[in-house]
């Protein structure tokens, strides 16, 4: 609940009215997980999706790892306790043949015909080197569905074994044969008549042949327990193919499905009337999107088509066509993340791979210099490290992680540019996670950061009474910045230390607040920022 407003009246934004305390005031928050808590996430919950022509680019290979990447990818471990699950896949993974001739980078690049990646890529022996690069990560490898025929055979047969044994020695997280096959009929790779029955007959006969390829070259990874796959990997859920209806068809007939995945995007960057106001910044635009999915996963349940079966999104991001700059590269992007990630938490999502590539505008760090960008951590980095701290649990790495399960709860606010949600750790209250996303463009303005405007937030803790809170704030001098942005006082930029958290000497840290006798606390949060209270700091 939006409590009252310090600003000045030469503030670069529209302020609101200021919204009068109701019966709801201060917000409530249960010691224990209510019934109204989103199943417990599974770990790692922050992931990522890398486009699969962009993965060598953002892994390197044995003799030339990149360390950049790796290092980020241990900040998040360490924030959230495990390493975030990487899956390679997306467009190109069905763009490519392998010829025994080609390697990956004598010919990714001269065979470009989109903006940001191939149409068609060829990779040989030393593209599944990068699986090698950064240890202890988990990886889901994309096998093609999209490329048919006898090319797209003979791709199938020639990277199983090659996959798996990069993947051995539990590397392996989830299998997927296909990247959003309701939407093959529109590229066009099927005829017009391929529908959800014709999918899954593919997709079960070909997931037959890879398990029979994987009995040759790697015995150990094709048993039951070991041989799952993350599917169907669809595009939405209004491209004319029901995903219903494929579960329905038998997707899951030989009960080899670990992980329900789909994907989502909150927006496109070239649809009319996107900003960042709007589109990015706005709690209902996040709800109304997760809304679909859902619906999804309960009618699935209901029908019992996917009982026990871990609801994820495989891919996602703000902005489909790889983000629009501006939007998509600012710290408005970041604190978007932290709420949509943090609502799919509570909602039952299970997990969120956000979807990464060279040189797109979403991305959350650029791996590598390019002609269109330059290497280095971005804004939405700066999200995923929140999303980790408030969601971490434990060092387990079990999928359950029975051992310390985590929650969350979406705590109800009035205001669409606002939303608040506590986690829990074993049912027990941990966290209160805040998200400020009125619009302050400070960038060009010229106004000093001493006439922000602020608001103040008031939660009511039962039993829970004079002890102070820690104070984590996620800031940039505007929801339109893309550099000088901080985590507690932390800097992940690479020309800091390539990645590695570096304390920032010019931002406040250690900041506490007090929990009063009557178990109420208050906390002010500066527009377009965010902030955890822990309790168990």
């Amino acid at each position: 609940m939006l409590v009252s407003l310090l600003f000045s009246a030469t503030a670069v934004v529209a302020v609101p009215t200021v919204l009068e305390r109701d019966s709801s005031y201060p917000i409530q928050v249960s010691k224990d997980a209510p019934e109204s808590a989103g199943v417990a996430i599974l770990q790692p919950f922050v992931s990522f999706s890398i486009e699969f022509s962009s993965f060598p680019d953002f892994a390197g290979n044995v003799s030339q790892p990149n360390h950049f990447s790796n290092q980020l990818l241990d900040n998040l471990a360490d924030l959230q306790g495990t390493k975030p699950h990487i899956r390679v896949g997306g467009n190109t993974q069905f763009g490519f043949v392998r010829p025994q001739s080609e390697d990956f980078n004598q010919r990714n690049r001269s065979s470009l015909s989109l903006t940001d990646y191939p149409s068609i890529i060829y990779i040989g022996d030393s593209y599944f080197e990068s699986y090698a690069t950064w240890p202890g990560t988990k990886f889901s490898h994309g096998f093609n569905l999209g490329k048919n025929g006898t090319a797209g055979m003979n791709t199938l047969l020639g990277t199983v074994p090659l996959a798996c044994k990069a993947l051995k020695d539990g590397k392996l997280a989830y299998w997927e044969l296909g990247n959003e096959p309701d939407l093959f009929t529109a590229y066009p790779v099927r005829p017009a008549d391929w529908d959800e029955k014709s999918y899954v007959d593919e997709w079960l006969a070909k997931t037959k042949i890879i398990k029979r390829q994987l009995k040759k070259s790697c015995p150990e990874l094709s048993t039951d327990s070991n041989y799952k796959y993350m599917a169907p990997s669809f595009a939405g859920l209004t491209n004319g193919m029901d995903p219903v209806k494929a579960w329905q068809a038998g997707l899951d007939d030989d009960h080899d499905i670990g992980l329900n995945s789909m994907h989502n995007y909150i927006g496109g960057a070239d649809q009319p009337g996107v900003t960042l106001a709007r589109t990015l910044l706005n709690h209902t635009s996040t709800v109304h999107s997760v809304a679909q999915h859902v619906k999804l996963s309960r009618v699935l349940n209901e029908k019992g088509l996917t009982k026990d079966i871990p609801y994820i999104l495989g891919e996602t991001n703000s902005l489909y066509r790889q983000g629009k700059p501006g939007l998509s590269n600012s710290f408005g992007a970041a604190l978007w993340g932290v709420d949509f990630n943090l609502y799919c938490a509570s909602q039952s999502i299970r997990r969120t791979h956000m979807h990464q590539g060279t040189n797109y505008r979403y991305a959350s760090w650029q791996p590598i210099q390019t002609d269109k960008a330059t290497i280095g951590t971005k804004a939405p980095y700066y999200g995923n490290v929140m999303v980790a701290a408030m969601l971490r649990g434990g060092d387990s790495d079990s999928e359950s992680n029975s051992s310390s399960e985590v929650q969350v709860v979406n705590l109800p606010m009035s205001h669409e540019t606002e939303a608040a949600y506590a986690a829990y750790v074993n049912g027990n209250l941990a966290r209160i996670a805040v998200i400020n996303m009125q619009e302050y463009n400070y960038t060009g303005s010229g106004e000093p950061a001493a006439r922000r405007p602020s608001a103040n937030y008031a939660f009511r803790l039962p039993e829970i009474s004079a002890r102070s809170l820690s104070v984590q704030r996620l800031l940039a001098n505007g929801s339109d910045a893309i550099s000088g942005i901080s985590w507690d006082g932390w800097s992940y930029n690479y020309e800091l230390k390539g990645g590695a958290p570096e304390r920032l000497g010019n931002v406040t840290i250690g900041e506490t607040v007090k929990v009063d006798g009557r178990g109420e606390v208050e906390v002010e949060i500066p527009y377009s920022s965010a902030v955890i209270l822990s309790l168990d700091s």
